[in-house]
């Protein structure tokens, strides 16, 4: 019997999962009837959907809350393994590139024992310092983290920032910010081109072949997130007490997930990103990068971002991103928006619900910012 691969362009990610997403219901209507064997998408959707989640909060009170974040936030960084970055590094300069209104340093940091990273600070011109500082991170795609920085003088980039109003660290850095743009495994610069994955996702050949080594992938992400943002609070022209986060689709991912376990980041912008692994999995789904070993047994996303409370966090909802489906999308901010009354910070949780895609909106989140960071 010939058996036929389904090549997938990771460019074109979110068309896949989409397109696989509608498998599901026909799926259903085929459960093994009595004598003949489940299908092991069977066996996942029933498991997905009676997942434990065990260590959902249902507390009342701040002090309830806390005791929760705290339980949560230790089996979490269990899940995760190891992923504090580097103490010390040396800062490589590539390139830089000087507009009217901001630089653009290109980097790259490297410390023994750790991949080296890339990573774009971006700095305002004609502005007092210290400033604000932010990390800015990039979702999947092929670009990496030069979508975000506005490189739109490379191949294919200037349509990928029209296409999802991608590059919001440059956005940002206008409006007076100190911006950090690292870039996360497998994307952009961190991909060798040259190897053959013969179809498959990137993301899910990665994972695997790092779960070998004894590594999660989302860790390594996380701690080069980390390490970006300590480049940030160790520079004299950002002010360490003014942080924040943004990013989009996977980058809203990370950003959920760096600002749920760095206390110094005062505010983030989520966007893209209010989506349950519960549900993503009851579809065949291969994003290695957001995979947490085990997570479901005690939570899910809305666990992760119910850490960040009663810090400032916007969510952005385009109302025609098919990637965040209802009825999940509401009962995850449900569950988040527990843990905010529990604080009695309810206003500190917002929703951008917008026109459009799968894209950065920015209407609400750059006063937003401009507001907790001022």
């Amino acid at each position: 019997m010939k058996i036929h691969r389904i090549p997938v362009n990771p460019a074109s990610r979110r068309e896949f999962l989409i397109g696989l997403a509608g498998l599901v219901s026909v799926g259903r209507g085929l459960e093994a009837q009595e004598g003949h064997p489940s299908t092991v998408d069977d066996d996942i959707r029933k498991l997905a959907s009676e997942a434990p989640l065990s260590l959902k909060f249902e507390g009342e009170t701040a002090e309830q809350c806390r005791q929760w974040q705290a339980r949560f936030s230790d089996r979490l960084r269990s899940a995760l393994g190891p992923f504090a970055p580097p103490h010390a590094w040396e800062t490589v300069s590539r390139q830089c590139a000087e507009f009217d209104d901001h630089r653009r340093e290109e980097l790259l940091l490297q410390a023994d024992g750790f991949p080296p990273l890339p990573v774009y600070l971006l700095t305002p011109k004609g502005k007092e310092s210290p400033r604000p500082g932010i990390l800015a991170l990039h979702g999947h795609g092929a670009y990496g983290h030069h979508t975000v920085a506005g490189r739109d003088d490379l191949p294919g980039v200037a349509e990928a920032i029209q296409e999802a109003n991608y590059d919001y660290g440059r956005q940002l850095v206008r409006r007076g910010y100190v911006v950090a743009v690292p870039c996360f495994t497998p994307f952009g610069q961190r991909r060798d081109e040259t190897v053959d994955y013969g179809g498959e996702d990137h993301c899910a050949v990665t994972f695997v072949r790092m779960m070998l080594l004894g590594k999660v992938l989302m860790a390594e992400n996380l701690r080069d997130a980390l390490w970006a943002l300590e480049m940030l609070v160790r520079d004299r022209r950002v002010d360490s007490q003014r942080l924040a986060g943004v990013g989009l689709s996977y980058g809203g991912r990370m950003t959920m997930l760096t600002a749920a376990l760095e206390p110094r980041i005062r505010a983030a912008v989520v966007s893209g990103a209010l989506n349950v692994m519960q549900e993503r999995i009851q579809a065949p789904y291969s994003c290695g990068a957001q995979v947490i070993p085990g997570l479901l047994q005690y939570g899910d996303t809305p666990e992760i971002a119910s850490l960040i409370a009663p810090r400032r966090c916007l969510w952005e909802i385009g109302s025609q991103d098919r990637l965040i489906p209802e009825p999940w999308a509401s009962q995850a901010l449900s569950r988040i928006r527990n843990a905010y009354r529990a604080y009695s910070a309810e206003s500190a949780l917002q929703v951008d619900r917008f026109e459009g895609g799968h894209r950065w909106n920015g209407r609400i989140a750059y006063p937003f910012l401009e507001r907790v960071l001022s």
